[in-house]
């Protein structure tokens, strides 16, 4: 084997495992803070303490205290800050990008069924979509449509759509299905790095200057973080979709993706209620009968 074909193949093989580590490390964080939010006990007349509850882990109580204010100086100066996880994930994803797709992109990215579009151009649209959707999703968020719960989602979703079919006429299929994963990825590091990490940096330099934070920043990187929190089922089985060529080479793959969307942020959505003690297990229920149900319709509308 030349050497360069060998380098390459240790150089994907370890970002392939950073990124599985770095994603299950932001997931889980992601998953336990949201869940800790659901789980504390509110009902609380404090004007100091916004929340509490107790956790047991490896033999030993935990007491966990959400602040209305900040805490004392000599924690406000060492508190762990969870962000490498979700920019270590990103950059891997991207290098990963860049050493397998666009490094063969006249294999694995252009159409050649659909679009003639050279190699070149495939991964200037690439590049492009990332950035525009980005943009877009950003523009809703700091609009006053995302006062409209309803509404916001309608858009999401329309966009979620017109996203994937479009994808599906420019490029493989592979590469389409992951595209649509790629977005999603980008537009979650996207509310980390550009709205989260910044806004917690501006409400802890307030608090070291004893000031009183405004708190629309902490509101504004929770309803980020609630958005991540909804999209990360369907991202991981994005993911994972290379295991599954029936699914993602199947006529309606674009459609199949968009109606797994619907599923997994049901079944999350199920959780996160489940969380604040709120058990309508109907909704986890109709999710697993949707998913088996769409098997069925793969099954016999097959391509």
């Amino acid at each position: 084997m030349d050497f360069l074909p060998y380098t390459m193949k240790w150089l994907e093989l370890i970002l392939r495992w950073g990124h599985v580590l770095f994603a299950i490390l932001w997931v889980g964080n992601s998953f336990l803070f949201n869940y800790l939010d659901n789980k504390l006990n509110k009902s609380i007349s404090s004007s100091s303490i916004d929340g509490e509850g107790y956790l047991m882990h490896s033999g030993y109580f935990y007491k966990l205290t959400r602040l209305k204010k900040s805490p004392p100086l000599n924690y406000l100066r060492n508190l762990v800050i969870f962000k490498w996880q979700s920019y270590l994930t990103f950059i891997t994803g991207i290098l990963l990008l860049f050493v397998i797709y666009y490094y063969n992109s006249g294999i694995l990215m252009v159409n050649k069924k659909g679009l003639e579009i050279s190699p070149i151009n495939a991964i200037l649209i690439s590049i492009f979509s990332l950035f525009l959707a980005w943009l877009v999703y950003d523009f809703l968020c700091k609009s006053s449509i995302i006062k409209n719960n309803i509404l916001f989602i309608f858009i999401a979703f329309t966009l979620l759509v017109l996203t994937s079919y479009g994808l599906t006429k420019i490029f493989s299929a592979k590469f389409a299905f992951l595209s649509v994963g790629l977005i999603l990825g980008t537009n979650m590091f996207g509310n980390v790095f550009t709205v989260i990490i910044p806004n917690q940096m501006n409400i802890i330099k307030s608090s070291l200057k004893s000031k009183k934070f405004d708190s629309s920043l902490s509101l504004a990187a929770k309803q980020r973080s609630i958005h991540n929190n909804y999209s990360t089922f369907l991202v991981l089985f994005i993911m994972l979709s290379g295991h599954y060529s029936f699914i993602v080479y199947h006529k309606y793959n674009w459609l199949i993706l968009c109606l797994i969307a619907i599923i997994s942020a049901t079944a999350r959505h199920y959780f996160n209620l489940r969380g604040r003690k709120i058990n309508k297990i109907s909704i986890l229920v109709t999710s697993i009968l949707a998913l088996i149900f769409l098997a069925f319709l793969i099954f016999v509308f097959k391509p």
